[in-house]
């Protein structure tokens, strides 16, 4: 099993190609069922109590967005397969194109939603454990994060791809001449007592913005804005900027909520392994040649029938 995707029977890379029902479950419209779900654990095999109703909380403290968080909907609720939380890959959320950005778009042969493509036609960089990079790293399978803030900057550390990002507080402008990364260059501030804005550039194109293979330049902007709602309560909200292909901004994620864990919470390991990786593909990858060799041979049993 994939330690990427430690606790889903048969996933991996099948959240980005199979679209387990679970997945589509994990949309925007429908929030998870906890009693669905194997129970929750943390990093140390300690299971974590569910929370069935909401709880009253503490004031949000100033200028603090520290700790572990988790989805408040269900600790699987960031799962998104079929691309970005609110504009999924369904039919009924299309996105502000220009025709370059459209262009760009069909480049990208994505594995899951409305309108994926076969298999073998997929090119996702993240099959083959190429970084899954930022903003896709919260628009893929946002898991658990802890916050860490010093006086200079603030990390941001994930459960997917156990990597890290900093945010640099000190007021420092961005660097003039940026050699592009994977999660790119991110300054943060706060705007009042409770709500921190991150601006992120230099991003590297061969990043997707999201399952559904939604392209960028090297001019993106991402926005985010943490804000606190309560002691127990964060909201998310992720805008992508970029005009060369996208004629207005749009929010990725919108006031998405998240739910602060005690803090003795371990975050778990999800880790991609190219031999892993490279044994699980071809699995997959036979898997779908024999379906879709049965479909076949079906198709002309029926032929055969109806003559």
């Amino acid at each position: 099993m994939f330690q990427r995707f430690p606790v889903l029977p048969l996933t991996g890379f099948a959240v980005l190609i199979l679209s387990p029902s679970i997945v589509a479950h994990a949309q925007n419209s429908s929030p998870v069922d906890p009693d669905e779900l194997e129970v929750h654990i943390d990093g140390w095999n300690r299971p974590i109590p569910r929370v069935v109703e909401p709880q009253k909380s503490a004031p949000a403290p100033r200028h603090d967005i520290s700790g572990t968080w988790e989805p408040a909907e269900g600790w699987r609720n960031g799962v998104q397969a079929q691309g970005a939380y609110n504009y999924p890959m369904d039919g009924k959320h299309p996105l502000p194109y220009t025709p370059e950005g459209e262009k760009a778009w069909k480049e990208h042969k994505y594995g899951d939603g409305f309108g994926s493509y076969p298999l073998a036609q997929v090119n996702d960089p993240f099959k083959m454990c190429d970084p899954i990079g930022f903003p896709r790293i919260d628009l893929h399978d946002l898991r658990a994060i802890q916050i860490v803030q010093t006086p200079k900057k603030t990390l941001v550390v994930y459960e997917n791809d156990q990597v890290w990002r900093s945010i640099w507080t000190d007021g420092r402008a961005f660097p003039a001449i940026t050699e592009p990364r994977w999660y790119g260059y991110s300054t943060g501030k706060w705007v009042d007592d409770y709500t921190f804005v991150v601006e992120t550039t230099g991003l590297d194109e061969r990043t997707w913005i999201d399952n559904a293979g939604r392209p960028h330049t090297k001019d993106l902007k991402v926005e985010e804005q943490f804000h606190r709602v309560s002691h127990d309560l964060m909201q998310l909200t992720l805008t992508i900027i970029d005009p060369q292909y996208y004629t207005k901004p749009w929010n990725a994620l919108d006031k998405y909520p998240l739910r602060l864990e005690a803090d003795s919470f371990d975050i778990r390991e999800m880790v991609c392994s190219e031999s892993e990786a490279e044994i699980y593909n071809k699995e997959i990858a036979e898997e779908a040649a024999a379906a879709q060799n049965e479909k076949k041979q079906d198709k002309k049993n029926e032929r055969e029938q109806n003559k």
